[in-house]
């Protein structure tokens, strides 16, 4: 019987160049006004810090407004497409650490900006890891945190996290924005900015990407056949399975008396 933390491997070690080249990850709205809300940042920022980085995406558009950028994750796989990506994008000050969400190898207040994006979705003690990226920022500092959004309407939410799970047994939940603001402000940060982005998810790469055994991938289509029409409206759900999701965006401050 496997642990979480063996089944994140067991997903991730092998598929570290997929998400490297994965175009869901390498780009989209958000990670453009991620360059853009850096580059508003008077007098640059020092020391960066990117928590469960996977393949790297987010250092590598934090790269060109910091002085240094660590890069942390529990998988060497995906740490080594973190180098490899960085030296094709001639980023020589991404350093990359083996290292856990939940208990961050680092002393308190040692970086001027603490992010994520789409991992927070894996972590286990999703509370414990929000209060220790504000224990590592320093006062006035800022964070970024980019995940999918699950829906607020219990209905439509059973069905996204059921069609998450079979998809991937890595994933633990996608948390609503409620629920975001609730952890958010509980460690001391303070929202600046919200951005919310649908995503189109095109089925057949969604689930080739992670391997999806194919018992899985047809358990998926049956829950998205028999869905109710709320439930297929909301997600937009279409003939081949493919559907859209929400990428929000949390730009935050930690106050100086955190």
């Amino acid at each position: 019987m496997r642990s979480h933390e063996q089944t994140v491997h067991t997903q991730f070690d092998p598929r570290a160049e997929a998400y490297l080249l994965s175009a869901v990850h390498a780009a989209g709205p958000d990670l453009e006004h991620v360059q853009g809300l850096l580059g508003q940042c008077a007098g640059g920022l020092q020391r960066a810090l990117d928590v469960g980085c996977g393949a790297g995406h987010l250092s590598f558009a934090i790269a060109p407004h910091v002085g240094h950028v660590v890069a942390l994750d529990p998988s060497a796989n995906m740490l080594a497409a973190v180098t490899r990506g960085a030296a094709a994008r001639g980023f020589s000050r991404i350093e990359v650490r083996c290292g856990s969400a939940e208990s961050l190898p680092f002393a308190p207040e040692s970086f001027a900006l603490v992010g994520t994006r789409y991992s927070a979705h894996h972590w286990t003690r999703l509370p414990a890891a929000v209060q220790e990226m504000s224990r590592v920022l320093e006062p006035e500092g800022h964070a970024l945190i980019i995940d999918v959004v699950a829906p607020e309407d219990p209905l439509v939410d059973t069905h996204f996290q059921a069609m998450e799970l079979l998809r991937d047994p890595s994933h633990v939940r996608n948390r609503s924005l409620r629920e975001w603001r609730q952890l958010l402000a509980g460690a001391g940060l303070t929202e600046l900015e919200y951005r919310q982005w649908p995503v189109r998810i095109e089925f057949a790469s969604w689930v080739t990407r992670m391997r999806t055994p194919e018992t899985s991938v047809a358990a998926i289509r049956a829950l998205q056949s028999g869905a109710p029409r709320e439930v297929q409206e909301a997600l937009a759900l279409e003939a081949d399975g493919s559907f859209v999701l929400e990428t929000g965006l949390f730009w935050l401050v930690k106050s100086s008396q955190s």
